[in-house]
């Protein structure tokens, strides 16, 4: 990744505005800046629009939403940005956290009344951390078809994605983008000239370096991000100066069937499982949070456990393709007896019997077990159980480049790059320094409310 001179550059075609990245934050920021009465082009690495989007369950949260209101749910802006705040201690820029908290429920009603994409409000069940239940999804609830929706929604308004081109420089004179170059899968190049740049190129998840450099605990762990999620976005931002924040803050995953590869949705524990380790034991407070709970599984012996629930969990589950998919794939095992559960998972009978009378016992209780965790009000489980060998991955970075109100990157003195903009991963996020202060949807969070915003305001630069 490179950043060369403009001066002397021949480019061959000009655009107003260019996104580099084809995931959510690219594509909301392609439609917006096109609302926005810019021409616009969309250049994407991969064959079709995919990214580390495709791979999530494609869940936004957003407060004071129509969904919301239909379903009688209490929620404000206010409450949300606190609660990112709680769980992140605190640590995020304030004033990003209530941009984008009041920013995002707009965003998905636009883009459901402009674009028709089908939104609807989860309400049988509550990530950890949200005081209201504020998670969007579309009917699959998943994150395939959010991109594809938003893909379509783009191609609909004639905005052009150009796939198969890899940016590897970026054309700067006087302090401002000119243009960049890409490269295509037959080695030939072309530069493209542009009045407006949106980073929307994700973190550097895939970056091995990286990783080791910033998140240690999880330099050899499954990444479940995409792999061109190089860290472009943050290597060309700190060679024009910019300014970084929070690097070592990432979304982990706690719940990756094993060896399928296939997300399990962290439902099966906030609605009354719970991890085991190898000997049939609990070993953490698994209601903290599904990012934090990655580390804690790669710790045990084999850097993989077993989630225990019950068919009443798995009813809810089966709302979510990836579990559905994974129940096709033979991940998820069912037994009519906890012997029967032990036996096919290969546990310790005795060992798990007991974890389960622990667990139910708190639960009658309303305790609080040696952990940390309250099993207060969490319902109790009955047979038949189900359960499913998982492992700890990571999903993306969260840290990147600091941006302003408008998502435009500034530099280490705190002025603006006159016509750059960061989005999504690209941009540091609400998530703070570690997997603990990331809110379930903080990446969509930031991909969906930051991308409109960046295109928004490119859009705006691009007419000019």
């Amino acid at each position: 990744m490179t950043i060369e001179s403009a001066k002397g550059a021949a480019f061959d075609i000009e655009v107003p505005v260019a996104v580099i990245g084809a995931g959510a934050a690219g594509l909301v920021a392609a439609l917006a800046a096109h609302e926005a009465g810019a021409e616009v082009l969309v250049i994407e690495r991969d064959p079709v629009p995919r990214g580390s989007t495709a791979l999530s369950a494609g869940l936004i949260p957003a407060p004071g939403t129509r969904w919301q209101r239909e379903a009688g749910l209490e929620d404000s802006p206010a409450l949300f940005a606190a609660d990112i705040m709680a769980k992140a201690k605190d640590e995020p820029d304030p004033a990003l956290v209530a941009r984008l908290a009041n920013a995002v429920g707009p965003a998905l009603e636009w883009l459901a009344d402009r674009h028709g994409l089908p939104f609807s409000v989860i309400t049988d069940f509550r990530y950890p951390g949200h005081s209201a239940n504020r998670m969007h999804g579309l009917p699959s609830r998943s994150g395939e078809e959010l991109v594809d929706r938003l893909a379509r929604a783009v191609e609909e308004a004639g905005i052009p994605i150009l796939c198969e081109a890899a940016v590897d420089t970026l054309y700067a004179e006087d302090g401002e983008i000119r243009g960049l170059g890409l490269v295509r899968p037959d080695g030939s190049r072309e530069r493209v000239a542009c009045r407006a740049l949106v980073l929307a190129c994700n973190g550097y998840g895939g970056n091995k370096a990286l990783v080791a450099r910033h998140v240690p605990d999880l330099s050899g762990a499954l990444y479940f991000g995409h792999e061109g999620n190089q860290g472009d976005a943050l290597l060309w931002g700190e060679a024009l100066g910019a300014a970084t924040r929070h690097l070592s803050g990432h979304q982990g995953h706690g719940s990756v069937a094993h060896p399928h590869g296939i997300l399990i949705t962290w439902a099966t524990v906030t609605e009354g499982g719970f991890q085991v380790n190898a000997e049939g034991r609990r070993f953490s407070n698994e209601s903290k949070g599904y990012s934090e709970q990655a580390a804690e599984v790669l710790r045990q012996p084999g850097g993989h456990v077993v989630t225990v629930f019950d068919a009443r969990i798995a009813g809810i589950a089966r709302q979510f393709e990836d579990f559905r998919k994974a129940q096709s794939a033979g991940a998820i095992v069912e037994a009519e007896t906890i012997a029967e559960l032990a036996a096919r998972l290969h546990l310790p009978e005795d060992a798990l019997a007991a974890t389960l009378a622990e667990v139910e016992a708190l639960k009658r209780d309303g305790g609080r077990d040696a952990f940390g965790r309250s099993f207060a009000g969490v319902p109790a489980l009955t047979p038949p159980f189900r359960a499913v060998r998982v492992t700890g991955a990571l999903f993306h970075t969260q840290g990147g480049l600091v941006v302003d109100d408008d998502a435009q990157v500034l530099t280490k003195s705190g002025a603006a790059i006159p016509n750059l903009f960061a989005a999504g991963g690209a941009a540091c996020g609400v998530s703070g320094t570690g997997p603990g202060g990331y809110l379930s949807g903080n990446g969509l969070l930031a991909a969906v409310a930051l991308g409109r915003i960046a295109g928004q305001a490119a859009g705006a630069m691009g007419v000019c």
